[in-house]
């Protein structure tokens, strides 16, 4: 990885989601600006807020996929970054940091 790139691996349930009743919503249904939950892979030697094994938010529209290994991974700068999940075992605060 080069300066402040970092590849994700999205989650697997991030194509369809459900709704609180219970009605399965497919990825092509878009009604508006979702934000998309990933795994870090890989960072730049310029990343700083992030490191590999973070849980990370992003917009899925700003972003460049890339197939290694027959894997599809995400890569994105390090400012498209919205925020990066702390681990559960924490119990202070809400759970996520800028």
């Amino acid at each position: 990885m080069l300066h402040d790139r970092i590849l994700v691996a999205p989650d697997k349930d991030a194509s369809e989601r459900r709704s609180a009743s219970g009605i399965v919503i497919p990825a092509t249904a878009v009604m508006g600006k979702r934000l998309v939950w990933a795994n870090v892979v890989a960072a730049g030697p310029n990343v700083r807020q992030v490191g590999v094994g973070d849980r990370v938010l992003f917009d899925p529209e700003d972003r460049a996929e890339v197939e290694v290994n027959a894997k599809d991974y995400i890569l994105l700068r390090e400012r498209d970054i919205h925020a990066v999940a702390q681990p559960e075992s924490s119990d202070d605060g809400t759970g996520l940091y800028l």
